[in-house]
């Protein structure tokens, strides 16, 4: 079976898993002073004196309101945007010193509503990486319905289907599974499940923390819902205006005096009138 897809850039292949030794004992992402603004008519700085690192098989959730400087968290990482000052380094090389195809490919991107190619089936939308990559057709076949089983849906039932013929549920689903396609050791993450209905992402944030902890793949994941990051990070950033307030661990937060941190651990309180 072949999956065609379209061709877009040939001869960048990405090291799956050859990490140097440096690679593997220091840190997966860091920042390093970081700040990003846009200079129009009137400048104005989105991100500013950024500096934390992500350890290898760790994942890190950036919480905040919006627009306090999540998303444009991820895109640093894998050079969507590049620093106004400091330097994002992955996998111990500056994001500027990156070809950007080779380092986007060697990052998984999940966003929400999956960000399907709605002409494409399911499968041909999981091995868009792998085809880019020139895999053969029957690597390629075999590693869609390998993803397809990880993330909990029937190769035969499924692999054909288009994305209007999904639930959105589904949707996010093969969203996974195609950023996972060439085994990248990064996975960004931008709200995947916040267009989801309660129950269907209260499924979803259970099945991926348990694929998490099963990959060891190291994370970053935006959301502004703290019972989420609760359930999913190893550490949380909490970003108000462009700089970082808080960075904890789950168990650490709700026990921060800061007045951010309250008003997120207010929304954890039920609502009045509600049973327990």
């Amino acid at each position: 079976m072949h999956y065609d897809v379209p061709s877009g850039e040939r001869g960048v292949s990405i090291e799956m898993n050859a990490k140097t030794t440096a690679e593997n004992t220091g840190p997966a992402i860091q920042f390093q002073d970081v700040t990003y603004s846009l200079n129009g008519s009137v400048p104005r700085t989105i991100v500013s004196d950024i500096r934390f690192s992500v350890a290898s098989g760790q994942t890190l959730v950036l919480l905040g309101r919006s627009g306090s400087g999540k998303t444009t968290l991820l895109k640093l990482i894998n050079s969507l945007l590049i620093p106004t000052a400091g330097q994002v380094i992955v996998r111990g090389r500056a994001t500027t010193d990156w070809d950007p195809i080779r380092l986007r490919r060697g990052i998984g991107y999940v966003i929400q509503d999956a960000g399907l190619f709605p002409h494409f089936t399911v499968a041909q939308n999981i091995a868009l990486v792998p085809s880019l990559e020139k895999w053969d057709a029957a690597r390629t076949a075999a590693r869609v319905d390998e993803l397809l089983s990880l993330v909990g849906l029937e190769p035969a039932e499924y692999r054909s289907r288009r994305p209007h013929e999904l639930s959105g549920g589904q949707r996010q689903r093969v969203g996974v599974a195609r950023a996972l396609a060439v085994d990248p050791p990064i996975l960004l993450m931008d709200e995947p499940f916040g267009a989801l209905d309660p129950v269907t992402r209260a499924e979803l944030q259970r099945e991926f923390s348990a694929l998490a902890r099963r990959l060891g793949k190291t994370i970053v994941f935006v959301t502004h819902d703290l019972r989420e990051a609760l359930l999913l990070a190893s550490r949380i950033i909490l970003l108000e205006s462009g700089r970082i307030i808080v960075d904890a661990t789950p168990q650490e937060f709700p026990r921060i005096d800061h007045p951010e941190v309250t008003a997120f651990t207010a929304c954890l309180a039920p609502l009045p009138g509600a049973s327990a």
